[in-house]
């Protein structure tokens, strides 16, 4: 206990003494709200902020923790699995859904807090050790706290812990190994998906990844083959996690209100159809003539 807490505080002074890309913006600061934990059902828990989302799950040889936040976040995080009544110490395993700064900022000190182990994807492994640098859009502008990969994870590996078990889905495009992870909760099916979100990303002639168009396309495939009863998300916009928190609160209907399979269909149709008329419209750029030519 003691040689973990000397570690998070020298890792905390690190991080404080690092630039870092963290909640830079206001719409990045209104993603990051605290709000109070709650559960979703059985041994999952919601332990993020307001947008920025994290996920616990309990079970007796210690818990998993998915998402890290902000590098602002990883304290709320902390304060909310003590506001559950569980250690910060019994967290065992670190997983990511993508290395980006909003989900991955706050691993480094999470990690350093809990003295857990980090699985991630081998893709995202590389970008999560470099701190975000080297990225394919925003090259070395995502800064956050590079933190060590313990495992990494091929695509249909599964993390195993105290009779939960996770798939590894890979559904890369957003970042190249961005993973999405499927498990049972209860009866339910559960899947945390990690974002098809396109941003502003070139798709033809996309000379730093090459293969996005066709990453994409494969998650596209991927994520419309998954049974899906609990629609989660690294942000809580992509699934109404305010609506459904306010939902469950109030114990109205019949129905679990995370329970949205068509939710999740509607998400992913949503995310294809952006990426498709970006990528059309990017072919359609350069088959156009040239002005004055």
């Amino acid at each position: 206990m003691r040689r973990i807490a000397l570690f998070s505080l020298c890792a905390l002074f690190a991080l404080r003494s690092s630039i870092v890309f963290g909640q830079a913006t206001e719409e990045w600061r209104s993603w990051n709200q605290p709000v109070e934990p709650f559960r979703i059902a059985d041994n999952l828990y919601y332990v993020g902020a307001s947008d920025i989302a994290s996920y616990l799950i309990t079970t007796p040889a210690g818990h998993i923790l998915i998402d890290g936040g902000f590098v602002e976040t990883a304290p709320q995080i902390e304060a909310n699995l003590v506001k559950l009544g569980f250690k910060v110490t019994d967290v065992e395993i670190l997983l990511n859904s993508h290395a980006h700064f909003d989900h991955a900022g706050g691993l480094a000190a999470l990690k350093a807090s809990t003295g857990a182990r980090l699985f991630a994807s081998a893709a995202d492994a590389t970008l999560l050790e470099n701190g975000g640098k080297g990225d394919f859009r925003w090259g070395d502008e995502g800064a956050f706290p590079a933190v060590a990969v313990d495992r990494r994870l091929a695509d249909g590996e599964q993390v195993t812990l105290g009779g939960t078990t996770l798939t590894a889905r890979l559904t890369p495009g957003h970042t190249r190994g961005a993973t999405t992870w499927t498990f049972r909760v209860d009866s339910f099916d559960v899947v945390i998906v990690s974002s098809a979100s396109i941003l502003d990303y070139r798709f033809v002639g996309a000379e730093s990844y090459p293969g996005i168009a066709a990453d994409f396309e494969r998650t596209f495939a991927t994520l419309k083959s998954l049974p899906v009863q609990i629609f989660l998300a690294p942000h809580g916009g992509f699934f109404d996690l305010a609506g459904k928190r306010e939902r469950l609160a109030l114990g109205a209907g019949k129905s679990h209100p995370f329970v949205d399979p068509e939710g999740y269909k509607a998400w992913v149709a949503r995310a294809e159809g952006a990426f498709r008329a970006a990528l059309e419209g990017q072919r359609e750029g350069e088959k156009a003539p040239a002005k004055g030519k």
